[in-house]
């Protein structure tokens, strides 16, 4: 008979009284965490960053647990990540613009395999990066959430405790910008696309 695996919110209960049990919290969130700040920041500050988002969740984990019983784990680890990558905003805006500057080089697929979609996609990445620098740091939290973090509206909701329609209003404005922005280059802001242009 295979175990069933204790629930994020009873092993941060766990934690409350056996402050060791935390280290499974982190083994299960830590990659997740790790890719969305180097995909935000760099993966230079990464490690640091993300460290850092385990040291304050540990901190307040009592807090959380008190105040947001109702809240899944995942949200509130990428809010404070979120919170966190807000801090390194002016290198975040240097970064998107710098690499729509330098732009990718249309190079060959890295395998027989991989797609027209795929080369199609990197190609756009400059134009997603300025299109993403053009947006203000809350439509900019909002739309790489839901692309990177992979979050519902109510996952980012709880992640920035924000109401869910101020997550419609705000992602719906980020996506009208962009696509004005990018214009018939649109279709191009994916999670595949936006993947690339952070951290380079």
């Amino acid at each position: 008979m295979i175990a069933r695996q204790t629930s994020d919110r009873d092993l941060l209960v766990r934690c409350l009284e056996e402050p060791a049990a935390f280290e499974e919290v982190f083994d299960r969130h830590f990659g997740a965490i790790h890719r969305y700040v180097a995909r935000r920041l760099s993966p230079a500050c990464a490690d640091d960053v993300a460290a850092q988002v385990f040291c304050l969740a540990y901190d307040k984990r009592r807090q959380f647990a008190e105040q947001r019983p109702d809240c899944p784990l995942a949200p509130w680890l990428f809010g404070i990540a979120t919170n966190l990558v807000r801090r390194h905003r002016r290198d975040e805006r240097r970064q998107l613009r710098a690499y729509a500057r330098v732009g990718v080089e249309a190079a060959a697929p890295d395998s027989p395999d991989e797609s027209a979609a795929r080369l199609d996609a990197r190609r756009a990445r400059p134009a997603v990066a300025r299109a993403l620098a053009s947006l203000s740091q809350d439509e900019r939290d909002v739309l790489l959430l839901y692309a990177l973090a992979d979050l519902d509206y109510q996952g980012i909701a709880e992640a920035l405790e924000i109401p869910v329609g101020t997550v419609r209003s705000r992602l719906s404005r980020a996506r009208t910008r962009a696509r004005r922005h990018l214009g018939g280059e649109a279709e191009h802001l994916t999670p595949t696309a936006a993947a690339g242009t952070e951290g380079r």
